[in-house]
């Protein structure tokens, strides 16, 4: 696995270093910035995963068993499929209203947490992220048929 995630890092990487991945003056940072930067830090990561698992310093690097097991696949499963519906509707209602109904879905029932931490969350990460994202950083990310909602918050920022 940890493999497979470093030929990730490196094609994302490479794939990033197509746009500018420095900083641009009086614009910020180039497109390939973050994605190019993050998977950096991916690789070093599976890098040292990788030594670690070769000289056997974890318990996990020196066990036999399967490494998804019945009761991994049970957690496995439903994350895959909610993270697939979560970028599926990201096309429809926005990356923000996604991440919002990923993560109230994520944190009430595979979580089990109650209901004020769960919608607490849910609903204070995407207004966070927008304004991380289109504020701060002035990257538009999709909004979907959303995008009305977000009227108001625009003139706070442009």
């Amino acid at each position: 696995m940890t493999l497979l995630l470093a030929a990730f890092s490196v094609y994302l990487m490479a794939k990033s270093a197509e746009l500018d991945i420095g900083w641009i003056k009086g614009e910020g940072p180039g497109g390939g910035a973050w994605p190019f930067w993050l998977a950096a830090g991916m690789l070093v990561c599976c890098a040292v995963t990788l030594l670690r698992w070769w000289r056997g310093i974890t318990p996990e690097s020196r066990d036999r068993e399967a490494f998804i097991g019945p009761a991994t696949a049970k957690i496995l499963v439903p994350t895959v499929l909610s993270i697939a519906v979560m970028l599926g509707l990201t096309h429809v209602i926005g990356i923000y209203a996604a991440i919002l109904l990923f993560l109230l879905f994520y944190l009430r029932f595979m979580g089990r947490h109650g209901w004020a931490l769960s919608l607490g969350l849910s609903l204070s990460a995407p207004v966070a992220t927008f304004f991380f994202f289109e504020a701060a950083l002035r990257i538009l990310l999709p909004k979907g048929i959303t995008e009305p909602l977000f009227y108001p918050l625009y003139s706070l920022i442009y």
